[in-house]
């Protein structure tokens, strides 16, 4: 039976950088894999992350998140059952930052997928900077996508460089369960489950311990449907924006609190010479690289988002003729 990962963690935590050492580790194995992505819209800046990947041991795959949860769920299952009939070695889906973990366990356990698939592990990337308080939904979120994993996996502990690895273990272990207590989970995270160190320093022997890691069945009070939760996503596509004035508009955004309560911002947009600029920014730190492709889009996530104030804010410098957001 062909093994099937989850990666799960709230949104941008870190998951598609993850996702990319992972699958490389079962390319470098000469293993023949397949990526779903579950995310919230037809734009996905991800799984253009990853597209580099796509080879003859490579598929990447798609479902486009929202709507009607019972639709979304049949289309899961089609995608999987498609899967499902080609024998990869893996398949590892990586779902939006708002996931229902039961739609997972549900799907892998009906026929016919339960005669060709099987719950390999469920790996939860912890933010080492996720802010103390979230709302009460987010809160849900982290703790629900926490219940079942095998491994828990700290990512951007460099932000952190004065900070010890005992210290920092405890922080991230007490928000998530408290996280757990919340939905009256019973199951409480050690420091036996979490992996920290350096993901540049990733060796076989940990991707070997991630694959085999498992998951838990760990019961908890649903208190959200997907549906119910406030998050959302908005698409502003046809953008081009000078680079130096990128900073200043993630700056904008994050601090107006009219925009909404902003978790994140990614993309990418053209730069006159040709080059792509990739955009990842969450609190106040701003990321930006240059990437050999691109798609002109920036992506907004967070709560309670005016997607109409925000689009005031990129209509500033945008000079492409083409705008729209979604």
């Amino acid at each position: 039976m062909t093994k099937v990962d989850l990666i799960t963690g709230i949104l941008g935590s870190g998951k598609t950088t993850f996702l990319r050492k992972y699958a490389g580790y079962f390319l470098s194995h000469n293993k023949r894999i397949a990526i779903l992505e579950n995310d919230f819209g037809a734009v996905n800046i991800d799984m253009m992350m990853l597209r580099d990947l796509r080879s003859e041991k490579c598929q990447i795959e798609m479902i486009v998140g929202g709507g009607d949860p019972c639709c979304h769920k049949r289309r899961f299952k089609t995608q999987l059952i498609s899967l499902g009939m080609q024998h990869f070695d893996r398949i590892i889906i990586e779902p939006s930052g708002i996931f229902d973990m039961d739609e997972f366990f549900d799907v892998l356990h009906e026929s016919p997928l339960d005669r060709w698939l099987e719950i390999g592990s469920i790996i939860t990337i912890a933010d080492a900077e996720t802010e103390e308080k979230l709302s009460p939904q987010m809160e849900y979120l982290l703790g629900s996508e926490a219940a079942c994993c095998g491994k828990l996996i700290l990512s951007k502990r460099n932000s952190f460089p004065h900070e010890s690895d005992e210290h920092i273990t405890q922080r991230i272990l007490d928000h998530i369960n408290s996280s757990l207590k919340n939905i009256r989970c019973d199951r409480q995270l050690t420091a036996g489950d979490m992996v920290i160190k350096d993901w540049k320093s990733f060796t076989d022997e940990d991707m070997s311990g991630f694959a085999g890691a498992g998951y838990r069945g760990s019961s908890y009070v649903k208190l959200y449907s997907p549906e119910d939760i406030k998050s959302s996503v908005h698409y502003y596509m046809h953008i081009r924006i000078p680079e130096g004035e990128i900073p200043k508009l993630v700056d904008k955004i994050m601090k107006d609190r009219e925009c909404g309560r902003v978790f994140r911002i990614k993309g990418s947009v053209p730069t006159d010479e040709g080059k792509w600029i990739k955009i990842n920014a969450v609190s106040d730190k701003t990321e930006l690289s240059y990437v050999p492709e691109g798609q002109a889009v920036i992506i907004v996530i967070g709560d309670e988002l005016d997607q109409h104030r925000i689009s005031s804010y990129i209509s500033e410098n945008n000079t492409d003729n083409e705008y729209v957001y979604v």
